[in-house]
């Protein structure tokens, strides 16, 4: 059994935010008499909020893993199913329920971090206990949550964009090798393992499902615009225009800036019908919303299916020419890079296997 000075140096060796809450939970069962822990977190769409447990283990070796990515929100309880994971997010403080008698079993609740944050870091660490959590058990799991909530931050940082609080470009690439490509190891979303992190030089299998979209966002006319307003109030612009995503996409895509006026949204939907009625409601939200000291402003939006070769660069690139495509085709609209092969714009029909995609 690993030590907790074991245990708080893998926590602290992690550069991938996906994978601390497992690492928390695995140092919590070796080092803790407790039955099972969960790390539950709060998502939301269409404007009801949700609890989504990403990580489940039981002292008996049994656990979940989950990729937000991948998830069917509709099916999740609400926020109000959970009366005690609720109160104790609401409150900030430690909530414990004996649910089978005065001395038997518990479930203790932790605000999984300690100060305000949006929906996408609110969440409860949920440790169930065959008795009442003893004083060195506390402490024990208020170190390695301290060490967590750092981790947490100090990556939640570096992944940032200064200006936006959107994701930055960097974590683009851990995103897309982490999440959106099959796991390699053989293991999957319900594994008992963590998903090793997946880098650029890592083998890649062809086992990709066509069900991920990137896609990438400008805004229309931003160095006219930029020209005639100035530096500031297009930084304003651009803050607009990021809680305009936050507020169109759901909670658990991963929404990005890499500088300037580019955006760019990674998800997962069925179908490429459902791909673009999200970028569609995106271009539509910017278009009528009314922009202090600017007014009208629009975006042109391009997005790709990706595919079992792609790098992000070589999916960007696909999403890039969907964007210029639009913005020399009359702006404020979305192209799909796919659509646009069908018609005969950029090379061929993009084909899986043997079978052509349409």
């Amino acid at each position: 059994m690993a030590t907790l000075t074991e245990h708080l140096i893998k926590l602290t060796d992690h550069r991938d935010r996906d994978l601390l809450e497992l690492t928390l939970a695995k140092a919590l069962i070796d080092l803790v008499s407790i039955d099972r822990v969960l790390i539950a977190r709060v998502t939301s769409e269409d404007g009801v909020k949700r609890w989504l447990d990403v990580v489940s283990l039981d002292a008996r070796g049994g656990g979940k893993v989950v990729d937000p990515l991948r998830i069917d929100v509709s099916r999740l309880p609400r926020l109000e199913d959970a009366a005690d994971r609720l109160r104790c997010i609401q409150t900030g403080e430690r909530v414990e329920v004996a649910w089978a008698g005065e001395n038997g079993p518990r479930k203790t609740y932790f605000p999984l971090f300690s100060d305000a944050r949006g929906d996408d870091a609110q969440g409860v660490l949920e440790i169930h206990s065959p008795t009442a959590l003893s004083e060195d058990d506390l402490a024990t799991i208020g170190q390695l949550h301290h060490i967590y909530r750092n981790m947490f931050a100090l990556l939640a940082y570096s992944d940032r964009d200064a200006l936006t609080g959107l994701l930055n470009r960097k974590s683009l690439d851990d995103a897309f090798y982490s999440a959106v490509l099959e796991e390699l190891d053989g293991t999957t979303d319900d594994s008992k393992n963590a998903p090793a992190p997946h880098g650029v030089g890592r083998e890649r299998r062809h086992r990709v499902p066509p069900n991920y979209w990137l896609g990438t966002m400008v805004i229309d006319n931003f160095p006219l615009l930029s020209d005639k307003h100035g530096h500031l109030i297009m930084e304003e612009v651009t803050l607009l225009v990021a809680r305009l995503m936050n507020s169109t996409f759901r909670a658990h895509d991963r929404l990005y800036r890499f500088g300037g006026d580019q955006f760019a949204a990674l998800f997962h939907c069925p179908d490429e019908a459902l791909a673009f009625g999200a970028f569609e409601r995106m271009r539509a939200n910017v278009e009528k919303f009314n922009f202090p000291q600017v007014g009208r402003v629009t975006i042109c939006a391009g997005f790709t299916r990706i595919l079992a070769d792609d790098s992000p660069s070589t999916a960007l690139e696909r999403a890039e020419q969907a964007v210029d495509y639009a913005q020399k085709n009359g702006r404020d609209k979305v192209c799909s890079h796919l659509d646009l092969v069908r018609r005969g714009f950029f090379g061929e029909v993009v084909r899986t296997g043997a079978v052509d995609i349409f």
